[in-house]
């Protein structure tokens, strides 16, 4: 009996010791997975009713040319850092990643706007998945810029049917997703196509049987997801909600035709789509209608009307200002609080938001021309010259860097500004008369 007590005894306590270790792991889990972010001069009103997996998403695809042309990235300390570290210590919890087929000419030379073809994507979805963020897969489906403007067939694919092009891009889907899950990235979304506006890799809805066509490559697309990364949600992708008959159109054909598909976002850029009442009556209409999920696949605004790379802006002091939105920290800030809001209390079905490029800046050069041997050293600008072989009317006559520098969450140096904070803040809110 002694024996026993005794033995029953020593159980119980490894038992209590084990039960202990695991309690401090949890905590300490819990602790460095919490988001400690403080601000004194920030202003964020709280986002009431924010789900806890509710998407609070960065494009950052351009990071790696950017990297390679000598920018570095720190953090509100001044201390250099991964930039994916610092996206994730402030609140982002996925990060978007643009993947082009081949966007390279024959001599191997890059067209800018970061090179995105897969293995770009690779290294980010490994350094995402480090800091505990999932990955959204943005699929182009062609070698350069996709929007709604220009939707490119890539080159290998430019004579091909229907029937084999729908084909080619549900093996390149497949190829493409299992590279990024063997890599180790976290494959949370992927979207199939972006911006496809009534058009997509090289198919136009203006043309007989077009959208059939088109929302063939679709289901192509999604068929992989399906197939690789059967828990991952797939998107599609459009633009413009302030022309509200045209997402009535897409959302109804993409029904009509049997697509396959999860989510349907929009893209939202205050300064050309509408206001934030529409985007989510518009968006509100599609998943009440077809029962689907929703959110703003990209969107952005200025903390500043300077230009820091000798390019030139989308928007600055040329104009592009919204009411109540000034091109300041605060503006910026505001703007984010906004949209964020706007999807998840004025939305029905909103998942999340994601920012667009929030950190591309400038590659640092001293003129044009030492920024220009950069950007078509490394593609950090957003098209370089040899683009011009795909794209002639618009990279052709119009590369260069970046446009979009002024609405990063980094300054010019690449230290983090005190706006990349509002994605940390939002569920709490942070009153800064405290």
């Amino acid at each position: 009996m002694r024996i026993l007590t005794k033995t029953l005894t020593m159980a119980i306590a490894v038992a209590l010791v084990i039960l202990v270790l695991l309690l401090c792991a949890c905590q300490k889990s819990d602790s460095e997975n919490k988001i400690n972010v403080q601000s004194d001069t920030l202003y964020v009103e709280k986002v009431e009713n924010m789900p806890k997996d509710f998407i609070l998403g960065m494009d950052a695809s351009c990071v790696p040319s950017l990297e390679a042309s000598g920018v570095k990235y720190y953090d509100h300390n001044g201390e250099e850092k991964d930039v994916y570290e610092i996206l994730s210590a402030n609140g982002i919890n996925y990060i978007r990643v643009r993947i082009w087929n081949d966007p390279f000419n024959a001599s191997g030379q890059g067209y800018g706007g970061g090179n995105c073809d897969i293995e770009n994507a690779v290294k980010i979805g490994k350094r995402a998945a480090k800091y505990g963020m999932k990955l959204l897969v943005n699929f182009h489906y062609s070698d350069f810029w996709a929007d709604p403007a220009k939707q490119m067939v890539p080159k290998a694919w430019k004579n091909m049917n229907i029937e084999d092009k729908a084909e080619a891009l549900y093996a390149y889907t497949r190829e493409s997703l299992n590279k990024l899950k063997k890599a180790g990235a976290d494959i949370g979304m992927v979207q199939i196509g972006n911006e496809t506006n009534g058009a997509m890799c090289g198919e136009f809805s203006t043309e007989l049987g077009g959208w059939e066509k088109i929302t063939r490559l679709m289901s192509a697309g999604s068929k992989a997801v399906r197939e690789v990364c059967p828990n991952a949600l797939v998107a599609v992708h459009f633009a413009n909600p302030e022309k509200v008959s045209n997402y009535v159109s897409y959302s109804t054909n993409l029904d009509y035709y049997g697509v396959d598909y999860d989510v349907f976002a929009s893209s939202y850029y205050p300064f050309w789509h509408g206001t934030l009442d529409n985007l989510a009556e518009v968006l509100s209409d599609v998943a009440e209608k077809y029962n689907k999920k929703v959110m703003v696949a990209e969107t952005s605004y200025a903390y500043t009307a300077q230009d820091t790379d000798f390019y030139g802006n989308t928007i600055g002091d040329g104009g592009g200002i919204v009411k109540n939105y000034p091109f300041t920290i605060q503006g910026q800030s505001n703007l984010v609080r906004d949209v964020v809001n706007t999807m998840v209390n004025k939305t029905t079905n909103g998942i999340g938001v994601f920012y667009w490029e929030g950190t591309w800046i400038s590659v640092g050069g001293e003129s044009y021309e030492d920024n220009l041997a950069l950007w078509e050293k490394y593609g950090s600008g957003w098209a370089a010259s040899y683009a011009t072989e795909y794209d002639s009317e618009d990279a052709g006559k119009w590369y260069g860097g970046c446009a979009v520098d002024n609405q990063a969450f980094f300054d010019a140096q690449g230290k983090a500004t005190e706006a990349l904070k509002v994605f940390g803040l939002l569920r709490e809110g942070n009153n800064i008369y405290k």
